[in-house]
């Protein structure tokens, strides 16, 4: 899609937009914050145009980082947590490589046996094949999965090795709060994943990298965000 299609009848330009959108998505704000922050830049727009920006084009750019991503690590960390939506019982299953990276977020009705095999199978077209090895808790619906999608891969299941995946949860939790629960699983599904994907561009391990390559690898992460946006 050209950058003159993908923008058709939006009359601010796409600069403004593709900023909203990475304000919104990268640090925990809400449209109201972010139409405060353009505001003071001089650009009068909207909380409401502002939300419909992310909706719109937070997928789309979320897509092609996916398409770009240089690829996941070779052991997955899994976990699920409980997430209420419209008073309903609903499960954020996630799963992050032994770098950080989140390799995908999917919400579920359920976490038997069913649900543990949808996302398994999600993650297996993500990765392109199987994983060396899983990491979950000792949730039986994940030995069902590994055990009919991936039985030759290690899978861990001893106290505390699943640390990673259970932390990685807390982004998104802020999140939910700051934004007063999720709305329904369409629009929950829809943020998580454009979250995870700029999160993972972004994700530059700050504290493992000289002050001179992080900010190179910032630059690169900033290029390949405004090259997704078509700007």
């Amino acid at each position: 899609m050209t950058q003159s299609k993908m923008y058709k009848r939006h009359r601010f330009p796409p600069e403004i937009i593709q900023y909203a959108v990475w304000l919104y998505h990268r640090f925990n704000l809400s449209h109201r914050d972010v139409e405060d922050l353009m505001a003071e830049r001089g650009i009068t727009v909207s909380y409401e145009a502002i939300r419909l920006w992310c909706n719109k084009f937070g997928p789309q750019f979320a897509r092609r980082l996916k398409r770009k991503h240089q690829g996941y690590g070779d052991t997955f960390f899994i976990d699920e947590v409980f997430v209420k939506i419209h008073g309903g019982q609903h499960y954020l299953w996630r799963a992050v490589d032994q770098d950080g990276e989140v390799v995908d977020v999917f919400l579920q009705k359920r976490r038997d046996g069913k649900a543990a095999k949808r996302f398994f199978k999600r993650l297996l077209r993500k990765h392109r094949g199987e994983p060396r090895k899983i990491v979950t808790d000792k949730l039986r619906s994940y030995n069902v999965a590994h055990r009919e999608l991936i039985p030759e891969t290690i899978h861990d299941t001893t106290q505390y090795a699943n640390n990673r995946a259970e932390l990685s949860h807390e982004p998104t939790r802020v999140r939910e709060r700051g934004m007063r629960k999720f709305k329904s699983m369409r629009q929950a599904q829809r943020f998580l994943s454009a979250h995870a994907a700029v999160y993972n561009l972004f994700n530059l391990g700050r504290h493992l990298v000289s002050a001179e390559n992080y900010r190179f690898f910032r630059r690169r992460a900033f290029a390949t965000w405004e090259k997704a946006a078509g700007i």
